[in-house]
């Protein structure tokens, strides 16, 4: 049970205003906390300082129960402190999951006799027993995060830092894990420290949030905090308002005996499906269900059975770099569809290639505006938080304009606020250029005015839902 406590930190990153100021806190041991704000104030560079990954500094101190971390002997650091980054697979460095377990207990120098029942241990508790011999880079993004916990759980360091931990978790293992955390700080007095911008499910284990915002920390009092998670109950993430497409509906991808398999493993079954024509179609399922597998066959980056036809022609028939331009799909990783080094350069990018009759140099300023990205033109893109480069990536897709974009977990990362600016520009986006909207999300909260239809992968079928009273 460690406490950690922060005094005097300020940092600036290079040409840039500083993102945290004077900051002074205390997190208490054996406590869960819960740190929320906007995109981009700072949440991941603050866990980044308590971890011992980015040098403090030379006014600043920061302390585990007094002691100082460069106080401890090396091989003692990760005991005191791990963190689970936003992006897990730039944790991995091994090849299977065992593998990565036994690599992060290797460098704690855990004695190889114990390491078996720790993993064992640690995968049972996130509940990914069944993926212990799977390759890392064959799981889906939600996979990989409960690797990444598991590694964390594994280590059993005194204080543990978590970086939007469930961003890619469907709702109900989110849940499960939730309450698994609580348990570690309540029965093993482990201190958490837990950043957050879906705030749904905490209602019941915090009392109260502490935001960050313009470079302070500030806690909220209980009715604060009861005011803040409100807006994330389950009745504010019903889709009221989605309905079942009518036989007539037009469709402008139709799979017919479509079926997905990876692995061996069936993921859906063959049957005939249709995506609606100029409009805007969430699809949800649990982790490792083949959400994105799909994604990537309608883009023909993925083998599948049966046929699949953009308006009436057979997708395989057709020129591969025409094809591209009338289905796109928005990589989960925004990291991975960035081909340049600052904002502007990007940008120019999309704006050569993209539809620059409608995203005028005017109508772009204005969407960075909205997206809260205005001013950051030369600024290196991987200096930018994971929100902003989720919002960056979103821009750069809108503006090339396919005529179907299908958009993998585009919410990831985002607070609140955001993901209604987004969802606005997406939406007036489509209407304006008549596109059609596909969408994969775990995070539920704001979609409910822009949703038209819910397509759910359970039980290795698509399935559309009827709206939740």
């Amino acid at each position: 049970m460690a406490t950690v406590t922060i005094q005097n930190l300020t940092y600036a990153p290079a040409h840039q205003a500083p993102v945290l100021r004077d900051l002074t806190a205390t997190f208490p041991g054996g406590r869960f906390s819960l740190l929320t704000g906007p995109s981009g104030s700072g949440k991941t560079t603050l866990l980044r300082f308590i971890a011992g990954l980015t040098p403090l500094p030379a006014d600043a101190q920061l302390t585990f129960d007094g002691q100082a971390l460069t106080d401890q002997p090396a091989t003692q650091r990760s005991r005191t402190v791990a963190l689970l980054f936003q992006e897990p697979s730039t944790q991995f460095t091994m090849d299977t999951v065992t593998n990565e377990l036994r690599f992060a207990l290797e460098n704690q120098q855990v004695a190889p006799a114990d390491m078996a029942a720790k993993i064992t241990a640690a995968l049972d508790f996130v509940g990914i027993t069944a993926l212990r011999d799977r390759s890392l880079m064959q799981l889906s993004g939600g996979e990989q995060q409960k690797v990444a916990l598991a590694i964390i759980v594994a280590m059993d360091s005194d204080v543990i830092l978590l970086d939007e931990p469930f961003a890619s978790i469907d709702p109900a293992t989110r849940q499960t894990l939730l309450t698994r955390l609580v348990q570690l700080c309540h029965q093993q007095g482990k201190t958490i420290i837990l950043a957050d911008h879906d705030l749904s499910g905490y209602a019941q284990w915090v009392d109260h949030l502490t935001v960050l915002h313009a470079g302070q920390l500030t806690t909220l009092s209980a009715t604060a905090t009861q005011e803040r998670l409100a807006a994330f109950t389950p009745e504010r993430l019903r889709l009221t308002h989605v309905q079942r497409p009518t036989a007539t509906a037009e469709a402008c991808l139709q799979g017919q005996q479509f079926g997905l398999t990876r692995n061996d493993r069936v993921l859906v079954r063959p049957q005939d499906l249709k995506l609606l024509a100029h409009k805007l179609t969430l699809i949800t399922g649990p982790n490792g269900s083949g959400k994105s597998t799909f994604f990537r066959a309608l883009v023909r980056l993925g083998a599948y059975q049966g046929t699949l036809a953009y308006q009436g022609q057979d997708i395989q028939r057709l020129r591969r770099r025409t094809y591209a331009r009338h289905v796109s799909l928005m990589f989960q990783a925004a990291t991975a569809q960035f081909l340049n080094v600052t904002v502007a350069e990007e940008l120019a990018l999309s704006q050569k290639y993209g539809n620059a009759t409608y995203f005028t140099p005017d109508r772009i300023q204005t969407a960075l505006e909205q997206l809260n990205l205005a001013g950051r033109d030369q600024q290196i893109i991987y200096s930018l938080s994971s929100g902003q480069q989720k919002k960056l990536q979103l821009l750069c897709m809108l503006i090339m304009a396919p005529d179907v974009l299908l958009l993998d977990e585009p919410l990831k990362g985002l607070d609140l606020q955001s993901v209604q600016a987004a969802l606005k520009l997406l939406t007036t986006t489509q209407r304006d250029l008549h596109l059609t909207l596909v969408m994969i999300s775990h995070q539920l909260g704001g979609l409910n005015d822009y949703v038209d239809y819910h397509l759910a992968l359970t039980h290795q079928q698509f399935v559309y839902q009827e709206a939740t009273p």
